[in-house]
């Protein structure tokens, strides 16, 4: 026998179940374009990439590809954006420990130019699936590769190179 409604009471959804509702639509429409960005399709880079150099970070699939928002709130920081252009963003992070760049790209061939001309500055970056981070103590990249993945990259530069130091 169906259950008929009891006198004085409405057939509407209570307060709380409808806001743990529009709180789960939120969610999943928050993290839509994050599902979507991350095709299936290939890149050059990815064909190229050796895949034993590629660490699977737990929050790579995030950040591959990202927002300078997201990868910097991954590292522990809350960004300043510096550079807002159609081939790039760039924000600066400041931390107690270290100050870093986080550069994301648009396209992949947006990435690698951006690399070819810091080629001539060298240093190490540690670079992901269109976004590069850049830090002034280069041994910190090991520890945002453990959070983000990505590979790190010795750039060589020009001109002369130091003496190795005595031990």
């Amino acid at each position: 026998m169906p259950q008929q409604p009891q006198p004085g009471r409405t057939s509407r959804t209570r307060p709380t179940t409808r806001l743990i509702r529009g709180a789960a639509l939120a969610a999943s429409l928050a993290l839509l374009p994050l599902a979507t960005a991350c095709s299936g399709g290939t890149d050059d880079a990815a064909m190229n990439s050796d895949p034993s150099k590629i660490s699977a970070a737990p929050a790579a699939g995030v950040v591959a590809p990202a927002k300078v928002e997201v990868i910097a709130q991954l590292t522990g920081c809350k960004p300043k954006i510096r550079i807002e252009a159609d081939e790039l963003r760039q924000g600066l992070c400041h931390t107690p420990k270290v100050d870093y760049l986080i550069t994301t790209f648009p396209e992949e061939k947006y990435k690698q130019t951006w690399l070819e001309s810091a080629a001539i500055y060298g240093g190490k970056y540690l670079v992901g699936s269109r976004w590069i981070v850049s830090a002034k103590e280069p041994k910190m990249l090991e520890e945002f590769r453990s959070k983000l993945g990505g590979t790190i990259q010795q750039l060589r530069g020009i001109g002369p190179t130091p003496a190795p130091k005595a031990s």
